[in-house]
């Protein structure tokens, strides 16, 4: 069973064209599908990555590798469906920790909190919502139930040279590990919030916790923890001051940049170890 992306080779785009070609009918939901199943593309519960499959095939019709059929009316992507903008409670608080201990952190999974934290995020995030592959959810509040912060984490990059680096994976060790670590694509403390020191104290909880999140969710543990931080828009202070480490650079390309033709703001790479043989855990 395959946890990550297939090396993007000639033989694969070929065969991606000729499913294309023989099945002129599907959709690309039915498209992404059936190539998880015929690559064995699967989370290691077993779950079909059909998400990261599209997002791959998405990046290859844009490169002008492929040509996917056209979308559908009732596209169920995350990244096509509407999120509604919920009215929600914006009363400052300007206070010390003190007063808003102990933080009650929870899982979102659905319904009306699942709502509410893709409205807050797609709201006040400056990147929006999205999610890739395997994540976790998590809303932060008060202990009176105020909400303060939101957290998403998701697929690791692909590929980071200085990330790659710092951990001496060679490209095939990589593959097969990248499962095992996620990275923090979202997070947030609502700007009507004041309160110094939260955003590190929050980072602690969450990291002490994510990994038996995870393995509840999907099978397996996280045996590190990745984030980017887009410069100068930002200075990392909250993660620093959380223990975590600053790794390098990133090269200013996407996770699906193909034909490295798409520059994107260069982002600091911080990286939190969360056992003590972590670094052996992503290599063996």
């Amino acid at each position: 069973m395959k946890h990550t992306r297939p090396e993007i080779t000639n033989e694969l785009i070929d065969q991606i064209k000729q499913l294309i070609i023989d099945n002129p009918e599907w959709h690309r939901t039915k498209l992404s599908t059936e190539l998880c199943m015929l690559w064995d593309w699967k989370s290691p519960h077993g779950a079909l990555k059909d998400m990261s499959c599209r997002d791959l095939l998405c990046a290859l019709d844009k490169a002008g590798k492929i040509q996917l059929p056209a979308p559908g009316k009732n596209v169920s992507s995350n990244t096509n469906r509407r999120i509604i903008h919920m009215d929600h409670r914006t009363e400052h608080i300007d206070c010390g920790m003190e007063d808003i201990r102990p933080l009650n952190i929870r899982v979102v999974e659905s319904g009306a909190e699942l709502a509410e934290f893709k409205s807050l995020i797609d709201q006040y995030h400056y990147l929006g919502y999205r999610t890739v592959g395997e994540n976790m959810k998590y809303m932060v509040y008060s202990k009176t139930g105020v909400p303060l912060a939101c957290l998403l984490f998701g697929s690791a990059a692909w590929s980071c040279r200085d990330r790659d680096a710092y951990i001496g994976w060679s490209r095939e060790q990589r593959s097969a590990r990248l499962y095992l670590l996620t990275n923090n694509t979202r997070f947030i403390i609502f700007e009507w919030i004041r309160v110094p020191n939260l955003a590190s104290h929050i980072l602690g909880l969450v990291a002490r916790r994510l990994s038996p999140d995870w393995e509840a969710k999907y099978g397996h543990c996280i045996h590190a923890l990745e984030t980017f931080v887009e410069q100068p828009r930002f200075r990392g202070s909250c993660y620093r001051a959380a223990n975590w480490i600053r790794v390098g650079r990133t090269a200013g390309r996407g996770r699906n940049d193909i034909k490295h033709l798409h520059a994107l703001p260069e982002k600091d790479v911080y990286l939190l170890p969360l056992t003590r043989r972590w670094r052996e855990s992503l290599l063996y």
